[in-house]
């Protein structure tokens, strides 16, 4: 197989994760492999390294660094240190642009790194004056906006612990995940646009304060140009009368490694939301490595990744203020108001690092979107794509229709590590289909069902050594019982990250989907993603999803499809979607059953939930309905007639 794009000995020379390899490996020929096995056998002083590279400011302590333990989720980190996030992503004061936000109305805002400091003082300031100290949760329930990146800033600073929602989760959604954390304080939006429609925020945080007995304060910003009144909602006061002072420096809290920093959530659609604790050290340490070595991330770029506030790529991108760069907000949905709006942004902001979703990409492919041939993407070096497996067919549409010099990095990690597992490279080449390589500091394996190493062959993702951001527990977790459950109830003292994956022949990865949604017919384990690839291809097909139907003591592929805008499933689509299916995969992927849906259920990240639906055609029940962005898509399942025969 030949590489997409090959990086020249030049371009490598020039890249920080050179000169790290420089530092921790000697004046030795460049070799990524090396380095990765090195990040793993040296792992203290790896760590040690990206801390000192990286310029942390804090205190190290002396070593030892890492303190090993019988089980590594008991590993201690950088035990004497101290620091504070927010003073590693606000070393800068000056007049740089920090972040950009763009809305779907065309309004754009900006603010310097030198004014971003004075806000967050300002806020900082009167949240300590009410009381918010050091291990207090704050929460928000926010659009993607400087707001909410202020409002983060400023918890962190003091050592509060931050956690987020976006506002498009229902009432009970949010109350599953704040409710369990107790904030004091939520920041909130007067109301956001999506695709054109305003939605109110207020209404569902007079519920929250109504059902959250722990919250003080309620903090509403306006965001977009919506009248309400607060008169009704217990404890809120505007922003701009709340930050009326003249405080003009934040006193930066410094905490230990593993005091708490941001509590994340799993999508919950399996149970109540997990609510993963992930320590300060840990999320700074590793998302430095991950923006500086494997982005190789500047002053000098625009930083974009279209996310929400309840997705952690939300928390990923912020920590680029740490590199010094500026970041791209934009809040809304990606297609509106026209179907090139990100790709019009590229321009527009310059951007050189573009990161969306793989869904995203499969979408312009759809709609026959040619950026190269409408736009100049000059700055454009680097695009990110995370969230699903991208497509063999998706990387060559990115290297055909975008750019042909760019750098498509595929990476998957999760909110569990708050991080990419398999990640970008600036010095490795980029194969169809593959993760670039596995991240420095992971000792990352696939093992079959015997619990045996293999590569070139599909089995369980694992990590085998400890990493600063597992997380430092589950909230509320008794004996850290769903924690020990979630990541190493399958092996003794390694870490299952739930994915099917395969190690190939370049050192790259290929993930074939999550390994609690894998295809079990006839005894054969089938990676969901290996269908979705041959099935898109189908022209008349917008989107699909696949899951097992247990049958007569086997299990067999139901595959649903949402046909695009003039087509129906007539016999002659369901033909060639199979000889599609069997012709490029194997007969065993070939689905029992094609259906027709008229919309898939979705997680609020844009991620389709198999499980979801193979309970429900089970007669299961869906636990959490309020952290889809479609519950409603489920009741199309209940009860089909075509699933009884």
């Amino acid at each position: 197989m030949q590489p997409l794009w090959t990086a020249t000995n030049q371009k490598i020379e020039s890249t920080q994760i050179y000169q790290f390899f420089q530092s921790f490996i000697g004046n030795q020929p460049y070799d990524y492999h090396l380095l990765h096995q090195k990040s793993v056998d040296a792992s203290e002083d790896f760590w040690s390294l990206i801390w000192s590279f990286c310029k942390v400011l804090g205190e190290k302590g002396q070593p030892p660094f890492i303190l090993e333990s019988n089980h590594i989720s008991k590993t201690k980190w950088f035990p004497e240190a101290t620091l504070n996030f927010a003073e590693n992503l606000l070393k800068r004061r000056d007049n740089k642009i920090a972040i950009v936000s763009r809305l779907e109305n065309g309004e754009r805002r900006e603010i310097t790194y030198g004014n971003l400091y004075k806000e967050v003082a300002r806020l900082s300031y009167q949240m300590r004056k009410d009381g918010i100290s050091k291990g207090d949760r704050v929460a928000g329930f926010v659009p993607n906006c400087i707001e909410a990146i202020i409002g983060m800033l400023a918890t962190s600073s003091i050592g509060a612990i931050w956690t987020s929602c976006s506002p498009d989760f229902g009432l009970q959604g949010v109350l599953d995940r704040f409710g369990q954390v107790a904030p004091k304080m939520i920041f909130t939006a007067n109301a956001y646009s999506y695709n054109g429609k305003k939605h109110g925020c207020l209404e569902k945080v007079h519920q929250l304060a109504e059902n959250i007995s722990s919250i003080e304060k309620i903090i509403v910003f306006d965001f977009i140009e919506y009248n309400v009144s607060l008169e009704d909602i217990i404890h809120a006061v505007r922003w701009h009368d709340y930050v009326d002072n003249t405080a003009q420096e934040v006193e930066f809290e410094q905490v230990e490694f593993n005091h708490p920093l941001y509590i994340m959530y799993s999508s919950g659609t399996t149970g109540q939301p997990k609510c993963i604790v992930h320590r300060t050290g840990g999320v700074l340490l590793e998302h430095l490595k991950e923006h500086r070595l494997h982005v190789d991330l500047s002053e000098n770029d625009v930083f974009f990744y279209y996310s929400t506030c309840g997705w952690m790529m939300w928390n990923w991108q912020v920590s680029g203020l740490a590199s010094g760069c500026t970041l791209l907000l934009v809040d809304g949905s990606p297609f509106y108001p026209s179907p090139h709006y990100l790709i019009d942004l590229i321009d527009e902001e310059e951007i050189s690092i573009f990161g969306v979703s793989a869904k995203y990409i499969s979408a312009l492919e759809k709609a026959e979107i040619y950026p190269m041939q409408t736009h100049q993407l000059k700055k454009l070096r680097s695009i990110h794509s995370t969230g699903s497996p991208l497509s063999i067919e998706s990387f060559h549409y990115l290297y055909n229709s975008f750019k042909k010099d760019v750098i498509v990095s595929s990476i998957s990690g999760g909110t569990d590590l708050i991080g990419a597992f398999a990640s970008g490279n600036p010095t490795v080449n980029v194969y169809p289909g593959e993760l670039q390589c596995k991240g420095l500091g992971f000792d990352l394996d696939v093992l079959n069902d015997e619990g045996q190493p293999i590569t070139e062959e599909k089995g369980e993702l694992v990590c085998k050594n400890a990493f600063p951001t597992m997380p430092l527990y589950f909230w509320n977790d008794e004996e850290n019982k769903r924690y020990h459950s979630a990541y190493y109830s399958r092996y003794e003292n390694i870490w299952a990250q739930g994915d099917f994956a395969e190690i190939t022949s370049h050192k790259g990865m290929i993930i074939y989907g999550r390994s609690d949604a894998v295809l079990n017919p006839g005894g054969v384990r089938i990676g969901t993603a290996e269908i979705y690839r041959q099935v898109m291809k189908v022209e008349s097909i917008k989107e699909c999803i696949a899951v097992g139907q247990e049958w007569k003591d086997d299990c067999r592929v139901i595959l649903f499809v949402v046909m695009k805008e003039g087509y129906s499933l007539s016999n002659s689509i369901q033909e060639e979607i199979r000889n599609m299916i069997k012709t490029n995969a194997t007969a065993r992927h070939v689905p029992s059953k094609v259906i027709e849906v008229n919309d898939i259920p979705k997680t609020r990240s844009g991620k389709i939930v198999e499980i979801a639906v193979r309970n429900v055609i089970h007669g299961l029940p869906v636990k959490n309905t309020d952290a889809l962005q479609n519950p409603e898509a489920l009741k199309e399942y209940e009860n089909l007639m075509e699933l009884k025969k």
